[in-house]
């Protein structure tokens, strides 16, 4: 069941984060605002998919919803970055930005579950 409930969440976080990311680029193809706001979109939309996959975990489980928020979070990042080196074969990001990512993801995890 808890196992069940974390790739619900994960499943639900990713399908976010590509309607998100749809909508990204139709923004950045339109307008051509820059890099900056590409970034902070990006961002954006880390935050928001982990949140929302936080609340979903943190839905079905009754008890430490905030540590499932966390695994929910923690869980995204991981296949971010697997998916992102399978993607491109090799490491390309730095150390900063990986660790600024996963406390974001984190964050957003424990929000959602904190809130659900």
């Amino acid at each position: 069941m808890k196992v069940k409930a974390v790739l619900w969440s994960l499943l639900l976080a990713y399908g976010i984060t590509g309607c998100l990311l749809l909508v990204l680029a139709f923004i950045l193809f339109r307008l051509e605002p820059g890099e900056g706001i590409a970034a902070a979109g990006i961002i954006f939309i880390y935050v928001v998919s982990c949140l929302i996959g936080g609340l979903a975990v943190g839905r079905f489980m009754r008890k430490d919803r905030c540590l499932w928020g966390i695994v929910t979070g923690l869980s995204y990042y991981l296949l971010l970055l697997l998916v992102s080196f399978l993607a491109q074969g090799k490491w390309d990001m730095t150390f900063s930005h990986a660790v600024t990512t996963f406390f974001m993801c984190l964050g957003g995890g424990a929000l959602g579950g904190m809130l659900s």
